[in-house]
């Protein structure tokens, strides 16, 4: 989604680079992304950050590796599930200012569910296949835009569609996401709140801009946010 974005060689080795207009409205996410690549866990790390020419610039560390797999009896899925259990151990980082996901989602919140997405630990929001990326055992995490504050549950709650979606049942999709601490000790009533919550948003961005992964996605939010009706 970057006005520029290319894998550049250089003397030192390859660097990632993300550019986007000084003066875009949405200038405000790459920094927002640099800065949590800086802090969060088994990120890509910002190796440097200039402007000019009306441009800004973010250069990233490069791995080797590949997207991992989501189908069933994938053998990626222990190795994501450890990834999700080391980010949703870690807080939001303070010198970070940025709205909850409580905020993000208000006007999908069904009217029983105040308060139920009150949160205030790192959540990544939108770990997908490829914003990770699996250098042998383990599987690390590009794309942090849309990072913000929010339950310690948010991104392996947010798993369990993704892989109904890769074509898990959701019995399946659940256990899986029980091997992630925080999905298994969470309340099962904001669970379903949260479910129930996506499905609406899901929906509404699908009805926008029917994407054909976003309809699929949407599918897999429906099935999921049933199994708590």
């Amino acid at each position: 989604m970057s006005a520029f974005a290319s894998l550049l060689q250089t003397a030192a080795g390859e660097v990632f680079v993300k550019g986007v207009p000084t003066d875009a409205p949405g200038a405000w996410v790459y920094r927002h992304e640099a800065d949590v690549s800086a802090l969060a866990p088994l990120s890509a790390s910002p190796k440097w950050r200039t402007e000019g020419g009306g441009w800004n610039f973010y250069g990233y560390e490069v791995w080797g590796g590949r997207h991992p797999d989501f189908s069933p009896e994938s053998p990626d899925l222990p190795f994501v599930a450890a990834t999700l259990a080391v980010v949703s151990s870690c807080p939001w980082p303070a010198v970070i200012s940025k709205k909850p996901l409580s905020d993000r989602l208000v006007r999908f919140v069904p009217p029983d569910g105040v308060g139920a997405l009150d949160g205030y630990s790192l959540a990544h929001t939108d770990m997908g296949e490829f914003n990770l990326i699996a250098c042998g055992a383990q599987v690390r995490v590009i794309d942090w835009a849309l990072s913000c504050p929010g339950p310690m549950w948010t991104d392996a709650a947010l798993w369990v569609p993704r892989l109904i979606a890769a074509g898990h049942s959701f019995e399946g999709a659940d256990r899986a996401a029980r091997g992630i601490a925080a999905y298994r000790d969470a309340d099962p009533n904001r669970l379903a709140v949260f479910a129930r919550t996506i499905r609406a948003a899901w929906s509404a961005r699908t009805a926008e801009d029917p994407l054909p992964q976003r309809v699929k996605l949407a599918e897999a939010a429906e099935a999921w946010a049933a199994v708590y009706e």
